[in-house]
């Protein structure tokens, strides 16, 4: 069989979102109301950092812009597996249920056109939060903005985002293996809300978890550092593009080997 390119998928996934967003926006009061109810959410992140350094002047030698930046980082970064991957939180009902395995016939790979079936719109009411908070601690920390500051933030946002899609891909599809998944899902999702925090504020135990078990320091931390502090960056923030890569094609792996061995209902 002939292998497809990149050219293919890509026209596939034009044709694939363009009806997803045709069924979306046919529901239009659902889709305003779960965007606002987003965005509100995350000024409630933002107004947290404001009470918060009310009372203190800085965290563990943190300050407010900075804490904001790596907020800011942390919803951009978290996008795309909202985004592009939402469907992982029902593989474990197509996979209990059987329904699955329809997936398995196609001519095209399995996890591009299972995980091609969704787009979560309302991810991009977060994006647009995201940018504006770190254009925002941007502009009131002085940092300097040139291409190569630009092309540097977007290439470790990127690859930052790798992170959380890979906890994700590899949590979902423990349902292959464990019958009541979604508790691993569920409880690495909720890993994400330690990711827009410094990991030099937690204790020493902590921040070798977050670091190198549940790696949510790379989401936003250990990128965020090549821009914030750029006479101070450690070999872990230059070396997060590459951890990113590694990290996605394992649980790309991961994800679909328990594809491969599904053969329907009772496997």
């Amino acid at each position: 069989m002939k292998r497809k390119g990149f050219g293919f998928y890509f026209r596939i996934y034009r044709k694939i979102l363009a009806q997803d967003l045709k069924s979306k926006m046919s529901y239009r009061a659902d889709f305003i109301i779960s965007t606002i109810g987003m965005i509100f959410t995350n000024i409630a992140g933002f107004v947290s950092f404001w009470i918060l350094f009310r009372n203190f002047s800085s965290i563990n030698g943190w300050g407010y812009y900075e804490m904001l930046f790596l907020y800011g980082f942390s919803l951009v970064s978290l996008t795309p597996v909202q985004c592009l991957f939402d469907n992982n939180w029902s593989l474990r009902q197509y996979v209990y249920s059987g329904d699955f395995i329809k997936y398995c016939f196609r001519p095209i790979n399995l996890f591009f056109y299972y995980q091609s079936e969704v787009f979560d719109i309302k991810g991009l009411g977060q994006l647009a939060f995201g940018i504006g908070t770190i254009a925002y601690s941007w502009a009131n920390m002085d940092l300097p903005f040139d291409v190569l500051a630009l092309l540097k933030l977007i290439v470790f946002l990127i690859t930052a985002s790798l992170i959380m899609i890979s906890l994700q891909n590899a949590a979902a599809a423990s349902c292959f293996w464990i019958q009541n998944s979604f508790y691993v899902l569920d409880l690495v999702f909720r890993f994400k809300d330690y990711a827009k925090y410094p990991v030099t504020i937690f204790s020493p135990v902590f921040r070798f978890i977050f670091t190198f078990i549940m790696p949510i320091a790379f989401i936003a931390y250990y990128p965020s550092l090549v821009i914030l502090r750029p006479d101070e960056v450690p070999i872990l923030s230059w070396l997060s593009p590459v951890i990113g890569v590694i990290f996605f094609i394992i649980s790309y792996k991961i994800w679909m080997y328990g594809a491969k061995k599904y053969s329907g209902t009772g496997s």
